[in-house]
């Protein structure tokens, strides 16, 4: 398992664009890949698993990775938090 923890620096915190482009990162890979801030988690592969935690500007989010290719996985969306958000 890996787990990537990352402070949301965008003035809009986790909006439609760039929860589309994380989904659309994680998509392409066979782990299993959680979002989680505070006590309310979702599935990264799911739109509505990202936009329903509500993280705005500032908030901690933690990303965890379980599978196969989770490490691939994890460079992957750790990118995109860092060129999007």
């Amino acid at each position: 398992m890996k787990e990537i923890k990352y402070v949301v620096t965008d003035p809009e915190g986790i909006h439609a664009r760039p929860a589309g482009i994380l989904v659309k990162a994680a998509a392409g890979f066979k782990s299993k890949i959680t979002i989680k801030k505070g006590e309310k988690s979702g599935d990264l592969k799911r739109i509505f698993g990202v936009m329903g935690l509500c993280v705005k500007q500032n908030d901690e989010v933690v990303i965890t990775f379980e599978g196969e290719d989770e490490d691939a996985a994890a460079a992957a969306v750790e990118a995109v938090l860092k060129e999007n958000l």
